[in-house]
């Protein structure tokens, strides 16, 4: 063969596999508002600047008539590039060849690239769109899976990987996306689940649909396994994108630094008239939280799951930081199971990646309550615990309002290793609540029994208890916070105690691992 027919193999080689499952298969894919493999890449990535690799391997079974079935790519594309200028490596599954189905040799391809992420110290993203396990391929599916799961562990910490479901996901194939930091799915068009509806059926006799199942808003309000809901597959891309921008290539790098024109000592006039006089009254702490952020811009995690608390990230002085909150508009801003889940894993994702933590604190307790006691509240309020108190990362702490009892402890407490703790005026640091107060102490019990006016008397201790104990004077005077400052400083003081720890160095006992409460 001559060179130029060497040469014009190769192209028809290439060609072939830009074919994917073919025109009519790819068809299809866009009638369902879905973009194919291709497309996807296309847009996460810079222009110009993906390069794929493992293009032409094939698989090599013989199962069931396999060796007659052509699979261009063997249903995954591979492949690293830059986005905004950092080099990301990527897999994304095409549906239009065979569904997608992971074998042996779609399986050896994403971990030959997650392989090379780890090697360079670069985030790995997967676009997941896929049948589940090529059943032709039998046990070989499987061991794919289970090597891909290894790298997930292995990975974890060590460089940030994000997940996108952009069409099924079922059966073995969901744990991987679980295992990653960050999951992505798309309305309508996207589903997760262990089992389908038709196995749910046929076993417990529950009917439901693909939807209801597993569906982008049920992961993202009730189970909690994916944190962000997008609009499309573009949007999804484009946020993908965006939360990059926020995370350092690796755990042995700092996190980036992006320019936002905001000035550091800008005053947060607004934040002085923001709490209201009663207690009782909630306000909107989104509105604490973009105030004080460059720019205002907060990219939150987690939007639609335990909406009592929040989470994301926002930058400082041009630097990355993750935000914990307590949330009043909703259970009060209480600590319950599905909240402490969410901000212990987010503690420890920005603590792996060297993302400094903000928390903002005004939580009446942990919410009481016959399911959450069964549901093992004491089990997942102690991660929270566990998350603060293993972290190493600066953490600072700003306390709006209520500060509760054991919850005043789980939200970034001194005691859990806090680097800096600010209060504001209003804040309440107490056992609990002044009414609360009054109905256990014993001296007031007494004193309102033996008075002839019970409600004034009761008004009265509790008037009383709230100007002794529910300020932040008394904390103050222990040391247990660093200093009270006036809503409009927030900003400068968070900055200015950020530059403080930059430098900060803790060392933790050595050991394989802790035993955190699963």
């Amino acid at each position: 063969m001559k060179v130029i027919d060497k040469i014009a193999l190769l192209k028809t080689k290439r060609e072939n596999t830009l074919k994917m499952g073919g025109e009519e298969r790819i068809e299809k894919q866009h009638a369902k508002g879905k973009l194919t493999a291709r497309e996807r890449l296309d847009l996460l990535f810079d222009e110009g600047s993906f390069y794929e690799i493992d293009s032409l391997v094939k698989h090599r079974s013989t199962n069931f008539g396999m060796e007659k079935v052509q699979v261009e790519s063997d249903g995954v594309i591979v492949g690293y590039g830059l986005i905004n200028g950092r080099t990301v490596f990527a897999y994304s599954q095409d549906f239009t060849s065979i569904g997608g189905s992971l074998g042996e040799m779609n399986a050896a391809k994403i971990c030959k690239i997650m392989d090379l992420a780890i090697k360079v110290g670069a985030p790995i993203v997967g676009l997941n769109d896929s049948g589940g396990a090529r059943v032709e391929e039998g046990v070989d599916a499987w061991k794919g899976y289970g090597d891909i799961f290894f790298r997930n562990s292995r990975a974890s910490g060590v460089i940030p990987q994000i997940s996108a479901i952009m069409g099924p996901c079922a059966g073995g194939a969901v744990y991987s996306p679980a295992m990653t930091d960050f999951v992505f799915m798309v309305k309508k068009t996207s589903h997760m689940f262990i089992t389908s509806p038709y196995v749910i059926k046929t076993v417990t006799g529950e009917e439901t649909t693909f939807e209801e199942l597993g569906g982008a808003m049920v992961h993202n309000s009730k189970s909690g396994n994916s944190h962000f809901a997008c609009e499309n597959d573009t949007d999804c891309i484009e946020q993908i994108r965006e939360l990059l921008d926020y995370l350092p290539n690796n755990n042995m790098e700092n996190v980036p630094i992006i320019e936002m024109g905001d000035d550091p000592k800008r005053s947060n006039d607004i934040l002085d008239t923001i709490i209201p006089d009663d207690s009782k009254v909630p306000y909107d702490m989104k509105v604490v939280i973009e105030e004080v952020l460059d720019g205002g811009e907060f990219y939150e995690v987690h939007e639609y799951f335990a909406e009592n608390c929040i989470i994301g990230f926002g930058r400082l002085n041009n630097k990355t930081v993750g935000i914990i909150a307590n949330q009043p508009m909703f259970l009060a801003g209480c600590l319950d199971i599905d909240a402490s889940d969410k901000i212990g894993r987010f503690m420890r994702t920005c603590d792996a990646f060297n993302i400094p933590i903000i928390t903002f604190v005004d939580v009446p307790g942990y919410l009481p309550g016959v399911t959450q006691e069964w549901g093992g509240i004491i089990r997942h309020g102690a991660k929270l615990l566990w998350s603060y108190s293993e972290a190493t990362v600066p953490k600072i702490t700003v306390v709006v309002r209520k500060d509760y009892g054991g919850a005043y402890l789980a939200m970034s407490s001194k005691h859990l290793g806090a680097d800096m703790v600010f209060a504001w005026p209003t804040a309440e640091i107490a056992v609990m609540g002044a009414k609360g107060a009054v109905e256990v102490i014993s001296n007031y019990k007494k004193e309102i029994a033996g008075a002839e006016d019970k409600v004034a008397k009761t008004q009265e201790k509790i008037d009383e208890y709230e100007t002794a104990f529910s300020v932040p004077y008394l904390a103050a005077e222990r040391g247990y916070i660093d200093e009270v400052i006036l809503p409009s400083e927030t900003r400068e003081r968070l900055v200015a105690a950020l530059e403080a720890l930059t430098s900060k160095t803790e060392i933790l006992p050595p050991k394989k691992h802790g035993n955190i409460p699963l």
